[in-house]
């Protein structure tokens, strides 16, 4: 009988996420039922709505439960099957959580083998470049509500990240002109000199607000916002009339207890500004379509990113930390299955 490693939230961080806020249980695999599935998962998403998620504050789904699995987006292949629709070998996606293997039986999960076959890319794209907090995130958060075009500024905070990188790209190939905000010189020399940026600020150094100003003279037709507090508060002083805010995360304020908010909040109002809160799940029934158009660019090479892979399950809360700390050079993955192809 197979034994899961499983990380089940135990106490909900005050501040920075640490292996002592979950147990480690080993937990014996009952056999199948007829319509569930068993997964190995390979790979774990790790994003900064982990860190959300276990709190208990009002968010976009319930918080992850005392006692319960830590939930997390991840890749795996099917290793047993009493369910008609999936075979052992299939690669699938899904919320399979912090656990060597994952029991399903119900809700959304993705057979990687039934997309086209122009989609024929390494099974880790499909957690980062045309993953749910990668590519499509960026696709519909940038394309359909940012909606850049010639002749507009765009700016990008967290411009070296898993979203912002290809959010940024994906506003240079509308014609705008694209500038981001990164935490440090080599991370401002990546997203300019590979990803294609018109500028980068480096926040650990720059006053942002004098950047801004220089780099965007005539104000900011689009904000793609995926880190909020003080770079937020200088970035709506700075916005064009009726300019396009799209708010794609708040990382600045995940650690503490009571989330910041901008003060200049009223810039929205005297630039006739719209801001647009999204979740990229509401847009599930377009995702053919974006992974249409991204999956051609990422084979190409026309649409640049990097992987960031740490390795072993009970490295998973170290991992998150890494978002905030910037020390992530990409799309952060954990690798949790030891004969997982990296």
């Amino acid at each position: 009988m197979r034994t899961n490693q499983q990380l089940i939230l135990k106490t909900r961080p005050p501040a920075r996420v640490s292996l002592d806020h979950f147990e480690l249980r080993q937990q014996p695999l009952e056999p199948l039922r007829d319509g569930q599935v068993l997964i190995e998962t390979h790979y774990l998403s790790i994003d900064p709505t982990n860190r959300v998620w276990m709190s208990d504050r009002p968010q976009y789904m319930p918080p992850v439960a005392i006692g319960d699995v830590m939930r997390g987006f991840g890749i795996g292949q099917v290793i047993e099957s009493r369910h008609p629709d999936y075979a052992p070998g299939d690669w699938v996606s899904g919320l399979l959580g912090w656990q060597q293997y994952a029991l399903w039986e119900s809700g959304s999960l993705r057979p990687l083998q039934k997309l086209p076959r122009h989609l024929d890319v390494h099974p880790t794209a499909f957690l980062g470049t045309l993953g749910v907090t990668g590519g499509l995130t960026a696709y519909f958060g940038m394309l359909a509500i940012g909606q850049p075009k010639p002749g507009d500024t765009v700016l990008v905070s967290a411009a070296a990240g898993s979203v912002g990188s290809l959010a940024g790209q994906l506003a240079k190939r509308a014609g705008a002109r694209v500038i981001g905000i990164a935490g440090s010189a080599h991370k401002c020399q990546y997203v300019t000199e590979e990803l294609g940026f018109d500028g980068c600020i480096n926040y650990s150094q720059d006053d942002v607000g004098t950047a801004l100003d220089r780099l965007c003279p005539d104000g900011i037709s689009v904000l793609f916002e995926n880190v909020g507090g003080d770079q937020l508060e200088a970035a709506l002083s700075r916005l064009k009339v009726h300019a396009r805010v799209v708010l794609c995360g708040l990382i600045s304020s995940y650690n503490d207890s009571q989330p910041r908010g901008p003060r200049n909040f009223d810039m929205l109002l005297h630039k006739r500004a719209t801001l647009t809160g999204f979740i990229v799940s509401d847009f599930a029934s377009r995702f053919p379509e974006a992974l249409a158009e991204l999956a051609p660019l990422v084979r190409s090479g026309s649409l640049k990113y990097r992987q960031h892979i740490v390795l072993g399950l009970t490295q998973a809360p170290a991992a998150v930390n890494m978002l905030f700390d910037g020390t992530n050079h990409g799309k952060l993955l954990l690798q949790v299955a030891d004969s997982a192809d990296s």
